[in-house]
C-alpha cells in the first residue's frame, strides 16, 4: 500500500536527508521525514499554544492556579491524549485496509517496506523525538523512566526506516490504546474529581486496555517479532527468494523488498531492537503495577483501627505529610515561606507532578 499521507515529502528535504540516511542505512527516512517533522512541530504547537488556549478557555480557574511545572505537564498530556487518539486511528486504519500487509510473510514482515507503515512509523518517530526533547529538558520532572522509554520508543520506531520489521509498526503502536485513559486519570485528578465514579469507570478502563493492550497484545508480539528477528538473524538467502507470493525472486525488487539489502539481519540490529523492545515491556508491566496501587490509593476506604488524616492537593488525594514515593514532606523547612491559613491545621503539600509547594484545598479526617 502506497503511503496515504496527501502531502508529500519535498524535493529539496529528501535531498537534503538523503546523505544522512544513506550513511545510518535508514533508506526509507527521506520518503517520511516530512511526516516526522510535521509531527514533531504539530506536538510543539498543541504544547506550547492549543493546550494553553483551550485550557484557560474551559477550565479557567483550575489552569491557571495550577504551578507552573503541573501547568507543564498539563499540556504533556493534552499532547499524549491528542496524539494516541490520532495515531491509533491511523494505525487501526491502515491495519484493516492493507492487505498487502496481510499477506507478508517472515521475511518481508523484517525486510518488506509499506508505505501505508512508513507513514505511521513517521508520525510515531516524530512524536517520540518530540518526547525525547521533552524529557531531556524537563528530566527532574518526567524522571529516568519516562526518557527511557522515550529513546527505546525512538530507536524501535526509527530503525524501521532501513526498512526493518516495517511491518510491526502499527502493531506496536497500538500500546498507546491505553493513553486515553491514562491521561483522562490524571486529568480527573486536577479537576478535583478525585475518587469520583467517573474515575472509577475511566481507572476499570485504563486497568482493563493497559493489560490487554500492552501486556497481553504486547508481549504476544513482542514474541512474534522475536521469532522474526531470530528467523533473520540465521539466515544467509537472499531476502524476497522465499517471497513467492509477491512474485518471488526474479521481480521482488519492484515490490515490498525494493529496499532490502541485507543478506540477514546484523547482529548489533537486532540486539539493539530487541533489547530496546524489553526495556519499552519491562516499563509497561512496571507501570501496570505503579497504576493499580495508585488506583487501590484512590479509592481505599478508612483503615481497620486509628484516625486517618487525608489532604486532597490539586485533587489528588494522599496521606498528609507523605508521597507516593514514601517521602516524607518537612513542613517546618517551609513554613515561614508559606504560612498556614487561618483554621487549617495542615497547609502545606508537595504536588506529586511537579515538587512544588502547594496549598492544601481541602483537610479531612476520618475515623474507623
Amino acid at each position: 500500500m502506497h503511503d496515504p499521507f496527501p502531502i508529500p515529502s519535498p524535493a529539496w528535504l529528501t535531498e537534503l536527508v538523503t546523505p544522512l540516511a544513506e550513511f545510518l542505512k535508514l533508506y526509507t527516512l527521506p520518503l517520511h521525514i516530512h511526516e516526522i517533522l510535521i509531527a514533531a512541530l504539530s506536538y510543539q504547537f498543541i504544547c506550547a499554544v492549543l493546550s494553553p488556549f483551550f485550557s484557560t478557555f474551559f477550565f479557567p480557574q483550575i489552569y491557571s492556579s495550577l504551578p507552573q511545572r503541573t501547568r507543564l505537564n498539563w499540556d504533556v498530556h493534552f499532547v499524549s491524549m491528542v496524539q494516541s487518539i490520532t495515531i491509533n486511528s491511523l494505525a487501526l486504519w491502515v491495519m484493516w485496509v492493507d492487505k498487502e500487509r496481510g499477506r507478508m510473510t517472515w521475511d518481508e514482515r523484517i525486510w518488506g517496506y509499506d508505505g501505508a507503515g512508513g507513514m505511521i512509523q513517521g508520525f510515531a518517530a516524530g512524536y517520540f523525538l518530540w518526547d525525547l526533547i521533552v524529557c531531556v529538558r524537563w528530566l527532574d520532572l518526567f524522571g529516568w523512566g519516562m526518557l527511557a522509554h522515550a529513546i527505546s520508543a525512538l530507536v524501535v520506531f526509527s530503525v524501521g526506516f532501513r526498512p526493518f520489521v516495517n511491518f510491526y509498526g502499527p502493531t506496536f503502536i497500538l500500546y498507546e490504546l491505553s493513553s486515553p485513559f491514562l491521561n483522562m486519570h490524571w486529568f480527573f485528578d486536577k479537576l478535583h474529581m478525585t475518587g469520583s465514579r467517573a474515575q472509577w469507570y475511566n481507572g476499570i478502563l485504563l486497568l482493563a486496555s493497559f493489560f490487554s493492550c500492552r501486556l497481553l497484545w504486547g508481549t504476544y508480539q513482542s514474541i512474534r517479532v522475536y521469532q522474526d528477528v531470530w528467523a533473520g538473524l540465521h539466515y544467509e538467502g537472499l531476502p524476497g527468494a522465499a517471497s513467492a507470493g509477491f512474485g518471488g525472486r526474479d521481480n521482488w525488487e519492484a515490490g515490498i523488498m525494493r529496499f532490502a539489502r541485507e543478506g540477514s539481519v546484523p547482529t548489533w540490529l537486532a540486539y539493539t531492537y530487541l533489547g530496546s523492545n524489553i526495556v519499552l515491556n519491562t516499563l509497561n508491566f512496571y507501570w501496570f503495577g505503579k497504576m493499580i496501587e495508585t488506583v487501590k490509593k484512590r479509592f481505599r476506604g478508612p483503615p481497620a483501627k486509628g484516625p486517618v488524616e487525608m489532604v486532597i492537593v490539586e485533587g489528588t488525594e494522599m496521606d498528609a505529610g507523605e508521597f507516593l514515593d514514601g517521602s516524607v514532606f518537612d513542613e517546618k523547612q517551609v513554613g515561614n515561606q508559606y504560612p498556614p491559613a487561618e483554621g487549617e491545621k495542615i497547609s502545606l503539600a508537595m504536588d506529586l507532578d511537579s515538587g512544588e509547594v502547594t496549598r492544601v484545598t481541602e483537610i479531612r479526617r476520618r475515623k474507623a
